[in-house]
C-alpha cells in the first residue's frame, strides 16, 4: 500500500517577539543528549530567552520555564532559532520541523562526523553565548522535492535536505531503473538503486555511494547510481534548474522504495515514476564559524595535509632565493 510522504503547509514567517524564543530539540534517547539540552535550555533561560520544546520530549528535559509545542508544522513558528542536539539524524528532524517557517536551525553535534552541525558538545557555553548575542550568520542550503506518479496520476510527494534515494525493498533482488535528465532519457541501470542528492547531501549517503564532495554554495543535484551492473555508472553532477526522473521498470526483479533524507518513504509499485527537481523552500542554517568548507572536510573526515607550507611560506621561500644571473645574449 502506498504510504504518502507527508508535505507541511508553509507558514509565513514573522519577526521574534519582544521576548525572544527558541525551540530546542534533542534526541531524548541518549544521556549525553539529555544532559546537553538541560544544560542549554537552563543557560537561555537564565539569559532571559524563552524555550520551547516538543511534547514528546518535554518530560525528559525537564525545564518547568518552557512552553510546549505539539504542532510539528508550526511548532518553531515564533521562534528565532531551531537548537537541535544530537547527531546529522537529529539534524534533519529539526529541519523538518524548522523549514515550515524559515526558521534558523543550529546544530549541536553529539554523532560522529555531524557535517550538518555547526557546533560541538564541548563549545556548549560559547555556542550559548553567541546565540543569546545573535552573534551568528544565516545561510540558504539548496533542498529538493520529490513527486510520485503511476500512470500519469501523482500518488506521494515530499522533499529532503540531504538525498532522495529510490532503492530495493528485498536483499536478494535487484532494481531496473530508467533514469531521464530534462525529458531526455539518460541510461537504464539495473542494481541497488539511485541516490538524488543535494550540494549539502553530498557528504552523507551520496558519498557512501562513490558520489563526489560538492562545496555548499555550488548550486547543483547530484545522481549516484548504487551498485549498478552497468559498464557507464558514473556519479553525475546536473543543472539546480533540471528535472531527474527516475522510472522503476515494470519487469523489475523486486519491490522498491523510496527514502527521504532516510527518514519518511513510500512504497514505489513498478511502473512508478519518480520526479526530483530543485526544492521551492531552502532550510536556513545558522552558522557561527566562517571557516571555509576546505577546513571543515579536512576537519571533519581527519584528512592528511602534512607537508602543506601554505601561501605566506610559499611567498617567503621564493624572496629568500638567490637571484639568477643575467642571461648574456649571444654575439
Amino acid at each position: 500500500m502506498i504510504q504518502p510522504v507527508t508535505e507541511p503547509s508553509m507558514v509565513a514567517v514573522t519577526e521574534p517577539a519582544d521576548d525572544r524564543r527558541v525551540l530546542v530539540v534533542a534526541h531524548t534517547g541518549r544521556p549525553a543528549a539529555v544532559e546537553v539540552g538541560r544544560h542549554v535550555c537552563r543557560r537561555l533561560v537564565e539569559a532571559g530567552v524563552r524555550i520551547r520544546l516538543l511534547a514528546a520530549e518535554a518530560v525528559d528535559l525537564d525545564i518547568p520555564e518552557a512552553d510546549i509545542g505539539t504542532d510539528p508544522d508550526c511548532v518553531a513558528q515564533g521562534c528565532e532559532l531551531v537548537v537541535v542536539i544530537g547527531g546529522d539524524g537529529t539534524i534533519l528532524r529539526g529541519a523538518e520541523l524548522a523549514r515550515p517557517s524559515r526558521t534558523p536551525l543550529l546544530g549541536v553535534n553529539l554523532g560522529h562526523v555531524g557535517f550538518l552541525a555547526e557546533a560541538e558538545s564541548d563549545d556548549l557555553d560559547v555556542t550559548v553565548d553567541r546565540v543569546v548575542a545573535r552573534a551568528y550568520d544565516v545561510e540558504e542550503r539548496l533542498t529538493i522535492d520529490v513527486t510520485v506518479q503511476l500512470d500519469g496520476d501523482g500518488i506521494a510527494s515530499g522533499w529532503a535536505l540531504n538525498e532522495v534515494s529510490v532503492e530495493k525493498a528485498a536483499r536478494e533482488r535487484m532494481l531496473e531503473l530508467v533514469v531521464e535528465v530534462d525529458d531526455r532519457p539518460l541510461s537504464r541501470w539495473g542494481g541497488d538503486g539511485i541516490v538524488c542528492a543535494t550540494p549539502t547531501g553530498s557528504t552523507a549517503y551520496a558519498f557512501s555511494a562513490g558520489g563526489p564532495v560538492v562545496w555548499p554554495e555550488v548550486e547543483a543535484l547530484l545522481l549516484v547510481p548504487i551498485s549498478a551492473h552497468a559498464l557507464f555508472s558514473r556519479p553525475l553532477v546536473v543543472s539546480p534548474s533540471s528535472v531527474v526522473a527516475v522510472e522503476v521498470q515494470s519487469e523489475t526483479a523486486g519491490p522498491a522504495v523510496l527514502w527521504c533524507d532516510g527518514r519518511r518513504t513510500v512504497d514505489l509499485p513498478p511502473g512508478a515514476r519518480i520526479e526530483v527537481r530543485r526544492g521551492a523552500f531552502p532550510v536556513r542554517l545558522a552558522r557561527l564559524h566562517t571557516a571555509p568548507f576546505t577546513d571543515r572536510l579536512v576537519a571533519k573526515f581527519a584528512l592528511p595535509i602534512h607537508g602543506w607550507r601554505g601561501a605566506s611560506a610559499r611567498r617567503a621561500a621564493y624572496t629568500q632565493q638567490p637571484s639568477a644571473p643575467p642571461v648574456t645574449p649571444p654575439e
